[in-house]
């Protein structure tokens, strides 16, 4: 403590020195840092004259403190119009939200269901029921978004107003007034004058939400409200703006889409073409159809095989100036050759009608079944795989996909799961569940993790059996439950809860055979109870909210 002085301030030889230079002087020590007084004089004990000094100091600093200048109460959150939780429902998400955050003394949850993984499919049913959430409840629900970037659209639509407004006030949830827009709420979009002032004035993800709304309700306006901003726009936000017009993109989209062909940024440019591609009729469709059936044509010259019987092609020679104002990339990624990569861009943004013409009116299965010439018959069906998924093609991903129970390789298309999930997800729901419920059936689980991903939840009946049968096949076999953790996550979430009776026979353990893994069984046991459990709860928390 600074001993007490009351001599005059003349005494004190420290006084005048700032207080930056007596904490210095402090935190180094006198003997390294002696404080030197005006003029030069070093006081002779140097120690009680700083803080004889700092004694001073804190008294004047505390006698000529002005009160703070009391700043601008925020505005008072926006009505929130959406019904309040059912009582049974607000304790489920509070316990579902605890459970996030409690922490665990090991990795293994036993038969107990894991309540965190069943946050998303809560919030999901909650906001179908178009309920708000309790504000009480909302900073402890914002944290779970910081937390997982997964649950960020569900999580901000159900704050709803009350989770911006929080959001604004606490640096540690700003994410929430960058990132989604489901926690937004727009103005009605038949009063111009609030559309235009929220475009002009609002948050980021309040102007998406705007552009969404007003564009699932009139494209046309929507364009025109983007246009206004267009030129002064951020290279991102630019792209994000560009990613709207998915919703209702017509033929009323393209000259603006033309435009962005040349826009400064190639995320843009690669955008504007993707979704030109995606219109059939359109100029740029036409330009990269012209290129791209130069390069890809029946082959008429093969000897008693019958005219266009296979499938000749030859890759560009150059990507020239106007291939790349269309978006295609004249440098390939690494390992890749450059006719290949300008030859796969060409026909991958070519509308997939043009083949059945350029084929003869061959419906789309059987052009993916002509041999190609000169090996390029996998860079031809992955150009055809991603023209699919971008056109939302049925017949064409149907055809590439090829049988399910067939092995991949002898498949048309891509033997990657990765690539199949995306060319399932442009199927209806029952002809995808149906079609992995086969592929489960001829090839197990092994592979089947990531087709289940894009199926609708809950599984179809047959789907569900089939994914159920597999793992009771998996346990007959003897071994750990471990290698199936991930599917089985996915059954917990994903299964109809109406299951559950039927399931309740898997959880006995069964008799232990000589060539199984130790304690295998009971394991098996374990994750099958897990289940049930979890396919009741969530038939609860259904009930709850409905």
């Amino acid at each position: 403590m600074p001993r007490t002085t009351t001599g005059p301030t003349a005494d004190r030889p420290l006084a005048a020195l700032p207080w930056e230079e007596l904490v210095t002087s402090a935190l180094l020590g006198t003997d390294r840092r002696p404080p030197v007084a005006p003029g030069g004089r070093v006081p002779a004990d140097g120690p009680a004259a700083l803080l004889d000094a700092v004694a001073l100091h804190t008294v004047r600093r505390r006698a000529g403190l002005l009160p703070a200048v009391p700043a601008a109460r925020p505005e008072p959150t926006p009505h929130d119009p959406r019904p309040q939780l059912p009582e049974a429902a607000r304790h489920r998400l509070a316990q579902l939200l605890a459970d996030r955050a409690a922490p665990t003394a090991s990795g293994r949850r036993g038969a107990a269901p894991d309540l965190t993984e069943l946050i998303p499919q809560w919030l999901a049913t909650a906001n179908r029921q178009g309920f708000r959430a309790p504000a009480a409840l909302v900073p402890p629900l914002l944290d779970a978004a910081r937390a997982r970037t997964d649950l960020r659209p569900q999580a901000l639509a159900f704050a709803g107003p009350l989770g911006l407004w929080l959001a604004a006030l606490n640096p540690e949830w700003k994410f929430a007034l960058r990132g989604s827009a489901g926690g937004s709420l727009v103005p009605d979009t038949s009063d111009p004058e609030a559309v235009r002032r929220l475009w002009e004035e609002g948050l980021f993800a309040e102007r998406i939400a705007l552009l969404d709304a007003v564009r699932a309700r009139e494209p046309g306006a929507a364009l025109a409200l983007l246009t206004t901003t267009w030129p002064t726009e951020r290279a991102e936000d630019r792209l994000m703006f560009l990613d709207s017009l998915r919703t209702g993109l017509g033929a009323g989209d393209e000259e603006f889409l033309e435009q962005a062909l040349a826009d400064r940024s190639r995320n843009v440019r690669a955008t504007a073409a993707e979704l030109l591609s995606a219109l059939p009729s359109s100029a740029f469709a036409g330009r990269m159809a012209a290129r791209a059936t130069s390069c890809v044509n029946p082959d008429r010259t093969g000897a008693g095989s019958g005219a266009g019987a296979s499938i000749a092609v030859e890759a560009p020679h150059e990507c020239d100036a106007g291939m790349q104002r269309d978006g295609v990339a004249a440098v390939p990624p690494t390992g890749r050759g450059e006719r290949s990569w300008w030859l796969v861009q060409l026909v991958e943004a070519t509308p997939l009608g043009v083949w059945q013409e350029q084929f003869g009116g061959r419906p789309a299965e059987e052009i993916v079944a002509l041999p190609v010439a000169d090996d390029w018959a996998g860079e031809l069906h992955a150009a055809w795989c991603r023209a699919a998924v971008r056109q939302r093609h049925p017949e064409w991903a149907r055809a590439l996909l090829g049988a399910a129970s067939a092995p991949p390789a002898g498949s048309p298309g891509p033997a990657s799961i990765a690539e199949r999930s995306k060319l399932l997800a442009v199927l209806s729901e029952a002809e995808r569940a149906g079609w992995v419920a086969e592929f489960i059936a001829a090839h197990g689980l092994s592979e089947a993790f990531q087709l289940l991903g894009v199926c609708t939840v809950p599984w179809a009946g047959p789907l569900g059996r089939a994914v159920v049968d597999a793992l009771d096949i998996a346990r007959d076999g003897g071994s750990y439950p471990w290698s199936f953790s991930g599917v089985m996550g996915l059954a917990e979430r994903c299964l109809d809860p109406a299951e559950a009776d039927r399931l309740e026979v898997l959880t006995a353990t069964p008799d232990e055979q000589e060539d199984a893994s130790p304690g295998a069984g009971g394991y098996w046991s374990e994750a099958f109870q897990r289940l049930v459990s979890t396919l009741r709860l969530r038939a609860a928390m259904e009930a709850e909210l409905t």
